[in-house]
């Protein structure tokens, strides 16, 4: 299933242009990445030309791929080795489908399709997914006396497939189910099978756009005479240097709506002499073309039928002059370094681990330190946490914090209000797909230390099957004073080092790049930050201009409006609970107190708690003044001080929303309007903007729709939607390419643990930790107990030697 393309020298000069050519599995090295020297220009959907057709498939594998007709159901069947089918066979639930499963879920749509329509080849397939089990069906509770929670039994596994067809302009979802066939007469290999359960037509949708169709329709832009004639008016004739992004139309009027598939092309051209690729025969120009937009061009294409719908001149703007600094890279490509006599270089930064990673990971399943979780992949959300756990030493147990962690959308609207820019409202996952566009990681550049990296699997929009090589890092990172204290009496210090597990992935969507990444601490704290950097998209402003709702980059007439990054994190909670009942959730405020006797040095203040008893209740926005966070608090557990233990959301840098509540973009972005909401479980909420975004004229869909019914939060199973983001007034140091900035949050325990669990067993009353049950805690559990005490005793013998030689 890692067949190339094609023979085709187009092809081929794609594939090696874009595949990173790096390895899964755990890493370690300080050679330079091959990005480094020289980088390929950031582009959307890259990972799409790492697909392979089925049929070089079958040819490359000597026709591994067979399709049967069965009289009752469409199914197909994927030969494996037995071996293979034996570890496939016994995948836990929650792992993402594996490549065979995708090959036999997509050949079974296809046979199903074609059953109706046996000479059309129409069908495209824009997601392959999961279909993930109830979590009643993955425990995630110890039982009584136990220290893990009981291994899930045998399910089926299903996949969720989205299609879209290109003769009718119609939006299908199919449930397939898929099983291992048993090697029988004849065969000596093993298969899986595919089997149609449902399918569901769906009216007025338009699915996710695809790689695919971006790179056609900027085909289809430039090869029209019209939009040519208009470049020749702008004096633009090779129309190689012209480059043709095509972002979603949104919804601002009927026109707009889901009848017809359709983008809106922006445009930009790069000057020519700039730097290139490499300096082979293959090298291409990659100059940043982000530096001259064309404006006062208005081109929407019909994606269905990829056809140039039409093209409005409605005014010759002239096109800035080539900026000097608009590059990143030099004249062949490759990331330098500022040489100046007053500028030392930098030294190598070498991660050293003798010893191995302190991580284990078994398939998806990643244990370390007191943590515990498994590693899932979406095509709309990228990287998905599921079964996040803690193992408590003084209790002896795992237990649970939450069942499913993801950032399940964007919007990016545009403070501009002339046209293209208050067209701009991008929903980055819903419209794109986070982990359709995911980068192949690798060392050095996007990964430092020792990293173990997961694959993804995907399918492409001709039913190819995609593989990104890893996709997903995961590494350590030494992460400075974990906590310390000096007795001044007798001079005695003690203190440990924190370190962090950080598990990410990155994205390219359009002229924007982002990097998410989950952090776990060592005091139960669990950490997400989004990370933005890129390109900014820019626009024109009339020569001498101050410009209003944006900032000048080149002092001429080049500049880049301001807007704003929303993200929303859904996160499926589950403290000391199963995640569908047994947690509330609560408010917190600080608030200073009134003059009075009660106050009589006027320096009090409290912490006041609301619970949110009701979806309406909790639709909340940050307050800064009274550092407000929620808790998601267990209903029946309880700490050594009687209170609810609990895990508390704080949040980090944050934005309100700038725009008018009558803005367009919020009809299909009402979730944007509050920074908390909460729901009680229910597993077809799983998008806080509704399925479908993409050209919706339905307001309200998803959150605002959902949380209308009220519905009660007491005992529940507790799904926290958290809004963050940033706004960018843009500054000069974000031009040609910004540097990283982050926005976070973080959950951390409070009142869950009875103590500090980064101290470890010091009470000398406890009976010792036995290797027995260091090794029963072990797997698949966390690290265990006794090498961390063995580790704190030689930490302490060797403070006291160099005491002694001081």
């Amino acid at each position: 299933l890692e067949a190339p393309l094609s023979s085709s020298k187009e092809q081929e000069k794609k594939r090696k242009k874009m595949s990173s050519g790096s390895k899964a599995g755990s890493t370690a090295g300080s050679e330079a990445c091959a990005s480094c020297a020289p980088p390929s220009l950031p582009s959307v959907g890259a990972a799409s030309v790492l697909a392979m057709s089925q049929a070089n498939a079958q040819q490359a594998q000597g026709g591994e791929v067979e399709v049967q007709r069965n009289t009752s159901v469409s199914s197909v069947k994927v030969d494996v080795s037995k071996e293979k089918a034996s570890v496939l066979a016994h995948a836990h639930p929650l792992d993402p489908l594996r490549p065979e499963e995708i090959s036999a879920a997509v050949q079974a749509v296809r046979l199903a399709f074609g059953k109706d329509r046996p000479a059309s080849n129409s069908i495209s397939f824009i997601e392959c997914m999961l279909e993930e089990p109830h979590p009643k069906d993955i425990p995630m509770l110890p039982l009584e006396g136990e220290q893990r929670p009981p291994k899930p039994p045998p399910l089926a596994r299903h996949a969720r497939i989205i299609t879209y067809d290109r003769d009718t302009n119609m939006t299908s979802e199919w449930l397939v189910a898929l099983s291992v066939r048993q090697a029988g007469k004849g065969t000596r290999t093993k298969g899986f099978e595919g089997r149609i359960v449902s399918q569901e037509l769906l009216k007025d949708v338009q699915p996710a756009l695809d790689a695919w169709e971006y790179e056609e329709a900027e085909r289809v832009v430039k090869q029209n005479k019209e939009f040519q004639e208009a470049m020749l008016r702008r004096g633009i004739k090779d129309m190689s240097l012209v480059m043709a992004d095509p972002w979603c139309v949104g919804y601002f009027k009927e026109d707009d709506g889901p009848a017809r598939r359709l983008c809106r092309a922006l445009c930009f051209v790069r000057s020519p002499g700039g730097p290139m690729t490499g300096d082979g025969p293959d090298a291409e120009l990659c100059d940043n073309g982000f530096a001259r937009p064309i404006e006062g061009l208005i081109v929407r294409v019909d994606l269905q039928k990829m056809q140039v719908v039409s093209v409005v001149d409605k005014e010759l703007i002239a096109i800035p002059e080539a900026d000097p600094l608009r590059n990143y890279v030099d004249r062949k490509g490759r990331v330098v370094e500022d040489v100046h006599p007053l500028i030392p270089p930098l030294t190598p930064i070498r991660i050293d681990q003798p010893k191995g990673p302190s991580f284990r990971v078994e398939g998806y399943h990643v244990s370390w330190d007191k943590w515990s979780f498994r590693v899932g992949f979406t095509p709309k959300e990228g990287l998905v946490l599921h079964a996040v756990s803690l193992f408590d030493p003084d209790k002896n147990r795992m237990r649970p914090v939450a069942r499913r962690l993801s950032i399940a959308e964007m919007v990016v609207p545009y403070a501009d209000p002339n046209d293209p820019h208050y067209l701009k409202n991008a929903f980055d996952a819903g419209e794109d797909g986070l982990g359709k566009n995911a980068h192949s990681l690798e060392l050095n550049c996007d990964c430092l230390g020792l990293i173990h990296y997961f694959d993804a699997y995907l399918t492409g929009f001709m039913g190819d099957l995609i593989k990104i090589p890893n996709a997903v890092c995961m590494h350590e990172e030494d992460y400075g004073l974990l906590w310390k204290h000096k007795d001044w009496r007798s001079g005695h210090t003690a203190s440990k080092r924190s370190r962090r597990l950080v598990v990410s992935f990155l994205c390219t969507i359009a002229n924007y790049e982002y990097g998410f990444f989950w952090y776990f601490y060592r005091d139960g704290t669990i950490q997400h930050e989004t990370k933005l950097t890129g390109i900014l998209s820019t626009g024109v402003l009339p020569t001498g201009a101050t410009p209003k709702y944006g900032t000048l980059l080149d002092g001429r007439n080049l500049y880049a409006p301001y807007h704003q990054h929303i993200f929303v994190a859904r996160m499926h909670m589950a403290v000391d609970s199963d995640g569908l009942s047994g947690n509330h959730v609560a408010e917190v405020n600080v608030k200073m107190e009134s003059k009075g006797a009660h106050n009589p040095h006027h320096n009090t203040f409290v912490a006041e708690e609301t619970v949110l008893r009701s979806e309406l209740m909790a639709r909340r926005p940050y307050n800064f003044d009274t550092q407000r966070h929620w808790q998601v608090r267990a209903d029946h557990a309880k700490n050594r001080s009687n209170g609810h233990t609990s895990f508390r959301l704080v949040t980090g840098p944050n934005t309100p929303l700038y725009s008018r509540t009558e803005a367009m973009y919020l009809r299909r972005a009402g979730f944007a309007r509050n920074h908390l909401w909460v729901t009680p479980f229910n597993p077809s909420e799983k998008f806080p903007g509704g399925d479908y975004p993409n050209q919706n004229p339905r307001e309200g869909d998803g959150l605002p729709f959902w949380t209308q019914q009220d519905r009660s939060l007491e005992d529940q199973g507790i799904v926290l939607w958290y809004c963050f983001g940033m706004t960018r007034q843009v500054r000069l140091e974000d031009w040609p390419v910004s540097p990283c900035e982050g926005v976070s949050f973080t959950l951390q325990p409070d009142g869950f643990f009875d103590r500090n669990p980064c101290v470890g067993p010091v009470n000398a009353d406890a009976p010792p930790a036995t290797a027995a049950a260091a090794a029963a805690a072990a797997a698949p559990g966390p690290a265990a107990a006794v090498p961390v005490a063995a580790a704190a005793a030689a930490h302490v013998e060797g403070e006291e030697e160099l005491r002694a030689k001081l």
